[in-house]
């Protein structure tokens, strides 16, 4: 509980600071003509933006998820206070605290490690460094701050050996949720597949289903190195569907972020038929549970199927606000009603 509360205020002062960065950003762009002349009705106001931070916080504290987390006494909550505060302490700006809080959700699960490109691009942005493959201020600061990481989790790791004065954690910890020796039926999409999978099969098909968590990083940060932080919400989302042991404290985390975005709601296309999904895969997960294990009138193929659902509308979900976040930023820039040569109105498709 006091991991849970931590985590909200840590949200809360958080999101607070990004709203001061994000207007007068917005503030800048339209001194400078950076915006078209008719998107006045989508540009944020500081009244639209007040409240925002109580909402991520209480969207948090209060989500079912967090909730059942908190009451099954997940190990989930110190990872999602850790991770909270890694992306404080980046939003405030600090190097050290960041790199810091980073190595130490990297020790916990290994999969923050792909937050460590969002928060380098906001740290750059910070500074005023530009994102230039040939800029040596860009490679100076980036080593600078990898170096910060890569020398906090060897600490934390070699404090761990001289405190258990043996190295076996290595393989007990990193080991075991890279090869995904325990099968026990979660919310994720590995124990099933692998349950049912022929053992020579199992070597390449586990690298395959981890590299999912990484693959996506370098396309991200390349398409959203302008907006840092929404794309450190879509890798936490990416984190929480394809890990190999999700639990629902890590859905709660994300989803916490959702406030944030509440001025792409008019842009998004499935929200209700996704939030529909979502509810009714989550009212299903403890009874299809409960007739297979106990009622014995069902099978794995029942409570695998939901959880195929719910992941699948966990991606759609985050698809949607990608496509919502791209539109509006397309419409910022070439303005809110575009138009073909002939004076028609045109509808604009995102590839």
């Amino acid at each position: 509980m006091i991991t849970d509360v931590l985590t909200g205020v840590a949200l809360y002062l958080a999101v607070q600071d990004f709203n001061k960065v994000v207007f007068k950003k917005q503030k800048l762009l339209i001194e400078l003509d950076r915006y078209a002349s008719d998107v006045a009705e989508l540009i944020r106001t500081p009244m639209e933006m007040h409240y925002i931070p109580l909402k991520v916080a209480l969207f948090y504290l209060l989500n079912p998820y967090t909730v059942m987390s908190c009451v099954a006494k997940s190990t989930c909550a110190i990872n999602n206070t850790v991770i909270a505060f890694f992306f404080l302490a980046t939003i405030k700006g600090s190097t050290l605290l960041s790199a810091i809080f980073l190595a130490l959700a990297t020790y916990q699960s290994l999969y923050p490690l792909t937050l460590f490109a969002p928060a380098l691009l906001y740290l750059l942005q910070r500074q005023f460094i530009p994102v230039k493959l040939k800029g040596k201020g860009f490679w100076m600061y980036t080593m600078q701050y990898a170096a910060l990481y890569l020398c906090s989790l060897v600490v934390i790791v070699c404090l761990s050996f001289f405190l258990l004065n043996s190295w076996d954690f290595i393989p007990s910890v990193y080991g075991f949720i890279l090869s995904v020796p325990d099968l026990t039926p979660n919310i994720g999409l590995f124990w099933y597949f692998f349950a049912e999978m022929f053992e020579h099969f199992s070597l390449f098909f586990v690298c395959v289903f981890q590299i999912n968590v990484f693959f996506y990083t370098i396309p991200l940060a390349v398409k959203l190195k302008e907006h840092p932080i929404f794309f450190f919400f879509v890798q936490l989302a990416i984190i929480s569907i394809f890990k190999s042991y999700p639990t629902v404290g890590d859905v709660a985390l994300y989803m916490a972020f959702l406030p944030l975005w509440s001025h792409l709601y008019r842009f998004l296309r499935n929200i209700f038929i996704l939030s529909c999904v979502l509810i009714v895969c989550s009212l299903l997960f403890p009874v299809l549970w409960h007739l297979w294990i106990y009622a014995g009138s069902a099978n794995s193929n029942f409570y695998y199927a939901i959880t195929l659902t719910f992941n699948v509308g966990q991606i759609l979900l985050v698809s949607d606000y990608f496509y919502a976040f791209l539109r509006r930023e397309y419409y910022l820039t070439h303005g809110l009603y575009v138009t073909r040569k002939d004076g028609t109105e045109a509808m604009l498709v995102l590839k």
